[in-house]
């Protein structure tokens, strides 16, 4: 619905208060006369109405009134949508070519998923401040450029895929591990990513799209072993691993060789041929490293990110020894992309633990427990510092 309003009042915030006027109107309205017959064509057309109300108070309702008027017969009586689904037909709506990729990620995930500013901030290792000064100029952008916020024809979707796969992909690392609140995990987040990378993979068919699925739902096989009953986060080595969905890694692995056998590898399938190697060790010291780090390897001709090349450091360190993975993440804070990323410090903190370096393992852990927002984590991180602490 707000999609379909977008559409028709060229505009993100009137399509907002529209939709929100046709549901408070439906709230009085429903329970006296009954709910209509087709509900959604009745909020759409309520809240056009509403909106032609505020456009008029505003004294600039003639120039769009004669557009407006035109589409009311679409609106009541809507033609199939090129994507049936409401949540993915508006994520490729927001993803507008004339933004900048990192201003349509983080306006989609703020306005159409959800998340809040902080949230957003997390994913894009930025401040909430500067956040939310992204979304506001991508917003004026918008109004600027009068850009038309449609639903696009199929043969304009690839022009959009690779924001409307990074957006799904940073839905479900919100909720695979949470940057702020009391659950490790947010599981209805995660469902709503693997349901979205559904829908997608059934709507476009590509590899990319495939590798997407095969990463989320190897990931999230492992939800139910990452938190203990006390809500305690339980490391990736420290899983019991009986718990682990086997169905829906058989299901993962089925869709990571497919997509690896479509080249060129998107970042997304080669991540999935990395998950899908932990899902294959039986235990911690069954873990193909070596197989990790090449796959690392290779995923940095894809994605040359910090984070990527964080990764790949701590596989190198499990590898070939902490000595070697804690040169590598060093030299990676050093030039200062991941200075308020508390994952490094805390891969930092864990391999001078390693390297039996105490006072400077605990340093790194404070500086990673002052970055963390998440209640079990910081929990987990606080005893760590503890467990080093002189008196031991």
């Amino acid at each position: 619905m707000l999609a379909t309003l977008i559409r028709l009042l060229g505009s993100f915030e009137l399509a907002e208060e529209a939709l929100t006027d046709a549901f408070l109107a439906a709230a009085e309205q429903w329970p006296r006369d009954g709910v209509p017959a087709n509900p959604r064509a009745w909020l759409v057309s309520a809240g056009r109405f509403k909106a032609i109300d505020r456009i008029r108070r505003r004294a600039r309702f003639a120039p769009i009134a004669a557009e407006l008027a035109r589409a009311e017969e679409a609106v009541m009586d809507p033609e199939p949508e090129p994507i049936a689904d409401d949540t993915l037909r508006l994520i490729f709506v927001c993803c507008h070519p004339e933004l900048p990729p990192d201003a349509q990620i983080a306006l989609t995930l703020r306005e159409v998923c959800g998340l809040t500013t902080e949230e957003v901030a997390a994913a894009f290792l930025a401040t909430p401040a500067a956040m939310a000064q992204r979304i506001v100029r991508a917003k004026a952008r918008i109004r600027d450029l009068a850009l038309p916020y449609e639903v696009p024809e199929p043969e304009a979707w690839a022009g959009r895929l690779d924001a409307v796969l990074h957006v799904i992909y940073l839905i479900f690392s919100e909720g695979y591990a949470a940057s702020q609140g009391d659950a490790v995990i947010r599981a209805e987040l995660c469902t709503e990513a693997i349901r979205l990378a559904r829908q997608l993979v059934e709507l476009t068919g590509t590899a990319d799209s495939q590798g997407l699925l095969a990463l989320l739902l190897l990931q999230d096989a492992r939800r139910a072993a990452r938190a203990g009953s006390d809500g305690g986060l339980i490391l990736l080595d420290d899983q019991d691993r009986r718990l682990w969905d086997r169905s829906q890694i058989e299901a993962g692995m089925a869709l990571a060789r497919s997509a690896f056998a479509r080249p060129p590898l998107s970042a997304y399938t080669i991540e999935a041929a990395i998950a899908a190697e932990h899902c294959r060790a039986a235990s911690p010291e069954a873990t193909d490293w070596g197989a990790i780090a090449g796959l690392y390897d290779l995923l940095l001709r894809a994605d040359t990110s910090d984070v990527v090349q964080l990764n790949r450091a701590v596989a190198i360190a499990m590898r070939d020894g902490p000595a070697a993975g804690l040169g590598l993440i060093e030299a990676l804070l050093a030039r200062g992309g991941l200075d308020r990323y508390r994952y490094a410090h805390a891969a930092r903190a864990d391999l001078l633990q390693r390297l039996g370096r105490r006072s400077e393992a605990r340093a790194a852990f404070r500086t990673a427990l002052e970055l963390t927002r998440q209640a079990a984590e910081r929990r987990f991180l606080a005893d760590r510092i503890a467990a080093l602490s002189d008196d031991g």
